[in-house]
């Protein structure tokens, strides 16, 4: 059976790890990128960096505020400075992170990260929560779209944070040809794994137009609760939502929902 991934690519290269682990259950995935990535304030965000005596530590909830950290500090010439010292003095303090896509490349950047575990922002914010609060903010980069959640849930604990809007979300400019090409050659797949609510509403219209009056024969699927809800919203039916956001979790989640019922 066919499922049709609707995420980013993954820049490492080789195969993405979603369409390895669905091929393991059987189902034949195709990867279709939705969502392109505009990096912003990376000037600011380099200047921050470089003054780690002024916070308390550094949380990243997706991989992309990540990679912002490493692009404004290659921009603004601190790679070096940040090998020599800034990296070390970053290390003394605690490192958040939602994930374990999230914290590989936080590693790569050369910081022990913790809370990786933490499926979600809101259960990173429990887990920081938990810690020995800090005396000076944490520097949260983030998303334009970034939620409330986490910000809300350490404000009313009066743990300071800093947050900085890094990149915003932009359709990936080759989503309608791409899902022509898809729909032509597969035909309706059995089941779409959706991978963010954005992802959601740049590419619903279209596979409703492509799926026709078969659309209710998809089973939708959702990579966590906020993707899930947005699902919700738009009145589809959400046939699994991933029990964490990992492959093997949607993997087991979407091959449990194309299962057919016992009577």
């Amino acid at each position: 059976m066919k499922v049709l991934l609707l995420k980013d690519t993954k820049e490492e290269g080789g195969q993405d790890p979603y369409v390895r682990e669905l091929g393991l259950h059987g189902l034949e995935a195709t990867l279709i990128p939705v969502l392109s990535f505009e990096f912003l304030s990376l000037p600011t965000l380099s200047e921050k960096l470089s003054r780690p005596e002024g916070y308390g530590g550094l949380i990243f909830t997706s991989p992309r505020a990540v990679e912002a950290v490493e692009l404004s500090l290659e921009q603004d010439g601190k790679s070096e400075v940040w090998k020599k010292s800034l990296r070390e003095t970053w290390n003394a303090k605690p490192v958040y992170v939602v994930g374990n896509a999230t914290a590989s490349l936080v590693k790569k950047l050369g910081l022990e990260a913790e809370g990786e575990s933490s499926g979600n922002a809101e259960k990173l914010a429990e887990y920081v929560c938990s810690r020995e609060p800090p005396a000076l903010p944490l520097l949260f980069p983030c998303g334009a779209l970034r939620g409330e959640a986490l910000p809300q849930m350490l404000k009313d604990k009066g743990i300071p944070m800093e947050s900085i809007i890094v990149y915003r979300k932009i359709p990936h400019p080759g989503i309608q040809v791409n899902l022509d090409s898809y729909y032509s050659k597969q035909g309706i797949p059995a089941s779409i794994a959706f991978f963010s609510p954005s992802g959601l509403t740049y590419s619903l219209t279209h596979i409703r137009e492509l799926s026709g009056g078969r659309v209710e024969q998809i089973k939708f699927a959702a990579i966590g609760p906020t993707t899930a809800r947005a699902l919700a919203a738009q009145a589809l039916p959400v046939s699994c939502t991933a029990e964490s956001p990992t492959p093997q979790a949607l993997a087991a989640g979407i091959r449990t929902a194309l299962q057919p019922h016992s009577s």
